[in-house]
């Protein structure tokens, strides 16, 4: 390495030591900390907007002969006789979208008015036949609007388009993820994270003003690149902010304002227009367009781009914010460090070994490359990542059993990763990154396979109570399966919770936010797989839960090779990086 970069390492080193004297956790610290996570909220919610604009609402055929028109109602009594469907086992009927039963002829023969309704007495079976055709308008079971009333894609045959969005959000995740990370590695964490927030808020704008469906497509798209890089990057200037015993308190709170930011979607039931439920999320983050002036530059990315005199002004910003002196000795020490890095920089650059600043991204990956010990690490990790996505989305597809209100149920879902961050906090300090981490895999990898089994074994459930009839039984287990599915999914949330932290601090700081933003995008490419595994259950009932349960168990293995980082100082460089091992 150069002297300029050992010089950098030196005194990021020192930047530790400056913590513990001006606060590791101080009103400065605290008052920046709030104002990255406020954004989170919004990221959150624009990160599954889409779940209820390009929802598909509950509607069925209109049947002008007994819907009334002006108060069609989608549930009348007489509809399974005029509409085809389906019935559950606890005798629910749910109707067909697009198709109705054809009316029989004799009616409009003896009425005068053919398109008038019947009386609702007289809407019998025998009015009807057997034969269905295809109805162009529907009733729908709610007031809530989203793109399917806007462009008519109604009917089976638009599904696909409808579930094209959720892959296009992905497609916008990956290229936002890795593009962010590295950016944020390049020109500063602040610029990037605040270029973010305003693209998201202005695009989440334009896709609430989509003219058809492919201009919706075309700014979802824009609008999850700007999404996928706010809360990453906040994770990333809250964890180089705060002292090692604080660490993981950053990371974990961060994910709490995460969860609540996804529920806040179960409030759109008071705003069942797509386009109001869009606006209301994107109009408020272009307030933080006053965080240029508001939040400093990471003062690690700082000291490790060489550039200690701004580093320095924050670092004593904070101490008076803070009420805290800095002893002179090290800050003496911290004002020399500077001196000898710009003489040994002139030095690099007489001798022509100058190295531009953003070489030194390339340089430290080739680093890293040429290292068997890292780049077996970082392989486990991709492999945990992958498994965390896959298996978080998968629990969410195939929470099919939650059954009632949707926007409670979509809330509820939401609010229990709560419960399953606070696990990681409570791991994280009692028991380290590794344990923590292998502990929350192994949870949800026993709880998901106790689950398949017990779908396995609902034909046979023995009764709640001794007389109850069949489908008390059934509802017995069913309420087993939803009670081990939200274990599963405290565990995966958990898992995810302890895996930003772990993978944060084993990467040096000069590629530490591009390499949390690979980590995630190859994370990104398997929650693209999550939506196929449920169809493994037409195959064999309990396989996803299973295959859930597998994956979970070989990355909660796999966790326990890695090194532990609790309480150490982060890595600044990748020799640092490696001696984690040892």
């Amino acid at each position: 390495m150069s002297a300029p970069a050992a010089g950098a390492a030196s005194a990021v080193l020192d930047f530790d030591d400056i913590l513990v004297e001006i606060g590791e956790f101080g009103r400065f610290q605290r008052r920046n900390y709030l104002l990255i996570c406020l954004p989170v909220l919004f990221a959150a919610a624009n990160s599954l907007s889409y779940v209820f604009t390009a929802g598909s609402p509950t509607y069925r055929c209109y049947v002008p002969e007994c819907d009334k028109l002006d108060d069609a109602e989608y549930g009348a009594d007489w509809v399974s006789i005029a509409v085809p469907g389906s019935w559950s086992k606890r005798g629910h009927f749910t109707p067909s979208t697009c198709e109705r039963f054809v009316a029989n002829d004799g009616h409009f023969e003896s009425s005068s008015d053919p398109w008038s309704a019947w009386p609702l007495d007289q809407c019998f079976a025998e009015n009807f036949t057997t034969e269905t055709e295809r109805c162009h308008q529907f009733v729908y079971g709610s007031s809530e609007r989203t793109i399917v009333q806007q462009w008519g894609l109604q009917c089976p045959e638009n599904l696909w388009k409808m579930a094209f969005v959720g892959t296009v959000h992905f497609a916008g995740l990956v290229v936002g993820t890795a593009l962010s990370g590295y950016l944020a590695d390049r020109y500063g964490r602040k610029h990037i994270f605040l270029f973010c927030i305003v693209f998201m808020a202005l695009t989440g704008v334009a896709q609430a003003l989509s003219w058809d469906y492919i201009s919706f497509l075309f700014f979802a798209l824009l609008n999850a690149v700007g999404t996928s890089g706010v809360y990453p990057l906040a994770f990333i200037i809250g964890v180089e902010m705060v002292g090692p015993r604080k660490r993981e308190m950053s990371s974990i709170v961060l994910n709490y304002f995460y969860a609540v930011g996804e529920a806040l979607l179960g409030l759109s039931v008071f705003l069942p227009d797509w386009r109001q439920l869009q606006l209301a999320l994107s109009v408020p983050p272009l307030i933080c367009v006053a965080y240029f002036w508001l939040v400093p530059e990471s003062v690690r990315w700082l000291l490790a781009r060489n550039r200690r005199e701004q580093a320095g002004v924050i670092i004593r910003r904070a101490a008076k914010v803070n009420r805290r002196d800095i002893s002179v000795e090290l800050m003496a020490s911290f004002k020399q460090q500077e001196l000898d890095a710009e003489t040994s920089q002139e030095d690099d650059v007489e001798g022509g070994l100058h190295v531009q600043k953003d070489d030194k991204i390339w340089l430290a990956i080739k680093e890293v490359a040429g290292s068997p010990a890292l780049m077996g690490r970082y392989a486990i990790l991709l492999l945990i990542w992958a498994v965390n996505a896959i298996v978080y989305y998968g629990l969410s597809l195939n929470a099919t059993s939650l059954s009632g209100n949707k926007y409670l149920n979509f809330a509820l879902v939401c609010l229990v990763e709560i419960p399953g961050y606070s696990l990681a906090w409570l791991f994280l300090r009692r028991f380290g990154r590794r344990v923590a981490l292998s502990g929350s895999l192994l949870l949800c990898s026993i709880t998901c396979v106790a689950s398949g089994f017990v779908t396995l074994a609902q034909g046979d459930w023995i009764p709640c109570q001794n007389g109850a009839e069949s489908r008390h039984s059934w509802s017995c287990a069913n309420w087993l399966v939803v009670t081990l599915f939200l274990v599963g999914k405290l565990g995966i949330t958990s898992s995810f919770a302890v895996i930003y932290t772990f993978t944060a601090e084993m990467m040096p700081t000069v590629i530490r936010s591009g390499g949390v933003g690979v980590m995630s995008t190859f994370a990104r490419f398997g929650a693209m797989l999550a939506p196929f595994v449920p169809l493994l259950a037409s195959y064999y009932e309990p396989l996803p839960l299973l295959l859930f349960g597998t994956l979970s168990l070989v990355a909660g293995l796999l966790s326990l090779l890695l090194p532990e980082t609790f309480n150490r100082k982060l890595p600044d460089t990748v020799e640092e990086a490696i001696a984690l091992g040892k």
